[in-house]
């Protein structure tokens, strides 16, 4: 059983800063890919960062230069710095985890409010 636990979230305004994190656990590939979405009200769950076990990193448009994805080592623990925040952020960002052998697994979400 893959599960996954997020923290962090919360309410900001415009121009401030969250950290994100999540741990996932159970059974899963050394090899594997976390990462976090997103869905704002009204809209489609979107893409906003991934990061491989090795290290590589990628990034929807507008989060590069204000996000920043890291891992801790070996460990399936992710965090997303999110700098600069806009209204257009706000939304409940999930965290996602997906390997060969389990397939993708996702987070119950996380609230990020962005005040103006």
């Amino acid at each position: 059983q893959v599960q996954l636990v997020e923290s962090g979230g919360g309410l900001v305004q415009v121009g401030g800063s969250l950290r994100l994190s999540c741990t996932a656990s159970g059974n899963i590939d050394d090899q594997n890919i976390m990462g976090w979405y997103r869905q704002a009200p009204g809209k489609q769950r979107e893409f906003v960062a991934v990061i491989l076990t090795g290290g590589t990193t990628d990034y929807e448009a507008s989060a590069k230069g204000r996000f920043t994805i890291t891992r801790d080592g070996s460990k399936n623990t992710i965090h997303l710095q999110m700098n600069n925040l806009r209204s257009d952020d706000t939304a409940i960002y999930y965290c996602t985890v997906r390997a060969i052998s389990i397939g993708t697994h996702w987070g119950q979400g996380i609230q990020v409010t962005v005040s103006s």
